[in-house]
């Protein structure tokens, strides 16, 4: 059994083993002070450009959202997000426990649009309703597409206007900036939005994010909102190695291509058999719409979620390569499924 349910079941890339291995038994400063860290912070500021931002890293992708949110928000100021955000559905209620209502807009690609939302700014009455405060984007989203450059600027133009601050989960940032056809960079992404992270638990981190925050007004006291949610962690130095290693020599884009390019190749065989997709994703998750009878075959050798029913004999499938994916293992499955259709 060869799993294909997410890009987090292997633990992290060798070299990063062996950083941490090799700095074990070194003296640094605790709380992000240590020299790895403030290398891997370097590493960031020189991507992002002109653009003069903070970095801080925590654990987990479900902390950087709460953090940034709760961080930026009034008590009855809501976040804008798409129905199938993972802070509306992944997260177990987390933003909504602390208070601040999530506004959601059905789109069928997993991407926000002005259009879609600009009805939540004309609430009546006022004072009564929740004010939209924070538009909240994924990148890749959560059903696999990415957003273009044009995108982000027609948004980052929409928020500026509008009073609203625009926030961009990038727990598989690196896979939607290696995606083919790409044309939005680091540095795009810091100064057209307030803050963002990059993720490395799904591109090869033991774990950890890098929150990055290019609004001056949001940078202040985020250490305070670090600690207090038990985020600002002693022993730094274990996300600083991380950071360091995966992205001296661009490492982090290079296994984040890997994943991309395993999952188009399956990609590429699903539509040559004549098989649609619930959407058109050339990061590495892929969702084939497939016969019923061919994903219980499928299943007595591999693990995927199914995604969504499409008819009675049809669902929607997910299926997800990660940095460590082996080719031997797509191949089986693609055979696999070559030899179904004939």
């Amino acid at each position: 059994m060869y799993n294909f349910t997410n890009d987090y079941s292997e633990g992290c890339h060798p070299n990063i083993l062996a950083a941490l291995a090799d700095s074990n038994l070194t003296q640094q400063p605790g709380y992000g002070n240590d020299e790895f860290t403030l290398q891997a912070v370097q590493y960031i500021r020189e991507k992002c450009g002109a653009t003069p931002v903070d970095v801080h890293m925590v654990a987990g992708g479900t902390l950087a959202n709460l953090l940034v949110l709760v961080s930026a928000l009034k008590p009855f100021e809501s976040i804008i997000a798409v129905e199938t955000g993972h802070i509306n559905n992944h997260e177990a209620g987390a933003i909504e426990a602390t208070g601040h209502k999530i506004e959601t807009v059905k789109t069928p690609d997993g991407k926000l649009r002005p259009a879609d939302f600009a009805h939540l700014l004309k609430k009546f009455p006022e004072y009564h309703t929740v004010k939209p405060r924070i538009v909240y984007i994924s990148n890749t989203t959560e059903i696999g597409t990415h957003y273009t450059k044009s995108e982000v600027a027609e948004l980052s133009a929409y928020c500026k206007a509008n009073n609203l601050l625009l926030f961009m989960d990038g727990a598989r940032m690196a896979m939607g900036l290696m995606a083919e056809g790409n044309d939005l960079q680091l540095a795009d992404i810091a100064a057209l939005t307030d803050v963002f992270y990059l993720g490395g638990t799904k591109v090869g981190a033991l774990l950890g994010e890098a929150i990055i925050i290019s609004n001056d007004s949001l940078k202040k006291d985020f250490k305070y909102h670090m600690k207090q949610r038990g985020a600002l962690m002693a022993k730094g130095r274990l996300l600083g190695v991380q950071f360091a290693a995966l992205l001296k020599d661009d490492l982090m884009f290079d296994l984040a291509k890997h994943a991309n390019g395993l999952a188009q190749r399956m990609a590429k065989v699903f539509r040559e058999l004549g098989y649609g997709f619930l959407t058109p994703s050339v990061t590495n998750q892929i969702f084939p719409i497939l016969p019923n009878a061919l994903i219980t075959e499928l299943s007595k050798e591999f693990g995927f979620f199914s995604w969504k029913k499409i008819d009675e004999s049809h669902t929607a499938v997910r299926l997800i390569t990660s940095w460590a994916t082996p080719a031997e293992q797509v191949d089986r499955f693609i055979a696999a499924v070559q030899a179904y259709k004939s």
